[in-house]
């Protein structure tokens, strides 16, 4: 049986060790995930002060959403082979530390360019986890607790876009857009040094390429 990214065994198939602290790990990944998707719809509701700020109409500013969007598409696409070898662990942290620069770079963009990039790399990193996420958690409990670790994971991706918008509008009011952004940052951070002290090596073993991939849809 084959699994997605990676072919990933479950971790009932895994050293004993390796499934110890799982539940941690898997915490850590919906609380990464969460703050993701939060990050990614905060705009919807704070359309009208980025643009007074950054001095663009509110359909320019709406574009924040769709350029993370689309970069979370390719992302996903090529993300796996494009990191063939490389230890899931560290491309986790490395994707969770592009979130706490781009939270930092959208805060602080002086300018409107600047804020795009910002967004785009956050959809860089949503596509790697939204490609990876899955199979990560697969890895991380014994398979008869897969079921409910990846209700655990959809649950907490579910809330955060329930309250995305209505949270951002809330912050906003008192801390400004700017503000509401930055609270990404300690999050990342928090997230960033939980999954180090919870989530084992992960090696990668090798899959077909994100184009060849799509295959098994035809």
């Amino acid at each position: 049986m084959t699994y997605p990214d990676d072919h990933a065994r479950p971790a009932a198939t895994l050293p004993r060790s390796s499934t110890t602290g799982g539940w941690a790990a898997v915490l850590a990944l919906t609380l990464c995930v969460s703050t993701l998707i939060a990050s990614e719809f905060m705009p919807v509701s704070l359309l009208t002060p980025i643009a007074s700020d950054l001095h663009v109409s509110q359909g320019q500013a709406g574009q924040a959403i769709a350029v993370s969007g689309i970069f979370a598409v390719v992302t996903s696409l090529f993300i796996a082979s494009a990191t063939q070898g490389l230890d899931r662990r560290a491309l986790l942290l490395g994707l969770t530390g592009m979130m706490i620069m781009s939270g930092a770079i959208v805060a602080f963009a002086p300018n409107y360019p600047l804020f795009m990039i910002g967004r785009a790399l956050l959809g860089v990193v949503i596509g790697g986890f939204w490609s990876m996420s899955t199979a990560t958690v697969m890895r991380l409990v014994p398979e008869d607790a897969v079921p409910r670790a990846l209700a655990l994971l959809n649950g907490g991706n579910a809330l955060a876009t329930t309250i995305a918008a209505p949270l951002g509008s809330y912050l906003g009011q008192y801390i400004g857009w700017r503000g509401a952004f930055f609270c990404v940052v300690p999050l990342a951070a928090v997230t960033l040094a939980w999954q180090r002290v919870s989530m084992p090596n992960m090696p990668s073993r090798e899959r077909a390429s994100g184009l060849a991939a799509l295959n098994v849809l035809y």
